[in-house]
């Protein structure tokens, strides 16, 4: 699965309902491809989430209102707001965690 270059607007992901999952990334990036088994991993078995990859970098106003200084960034949010946050994850467990912190688990 690929960074989406297009980007929905923040009130759009701030009114999704339930348990929703933002990888801030980009496709070219080595840590964001070194960690998408693991995020992904992560994200098997649990409960239904959505999983949206968006393509961050300079000028990207959705990375950018949730603050994403490095790459990749997964943000946990529940009914529109954020739980939970992991950068560079560098185990599955880790996003695991976040998600339980949302009450996914």
């Amino acid at each position: 699965m690929t960074y989406e270059t297009a980007q929905p607007e923040r009130s759009a992901i701030d009114a999704l309902p339930g348990i929703v999952v933002l990888d801030f990334g980009a496709n070219w990036c080595g840590y964001c491809r070194a960690a998408e088994p693991l995020i992904n991993e992560g994200l098997a078995g649990g409960q239904q989430v959505r999983h949206i990859k968006v393509e961050d970098g300079p000028g990207r106003p959705l990375g950018r209102s949730f603050r994403i200084k490095l790459w990749p960034t997964v943000v946990v949010l529940k009914d529109g707001q954020e739980v939970a946050r992991v950068v560079r994850p560098v185990s599955s467990d880790e996003v695991r965690v976040a998600l339980a912190q949302a009450g996914a688990a």
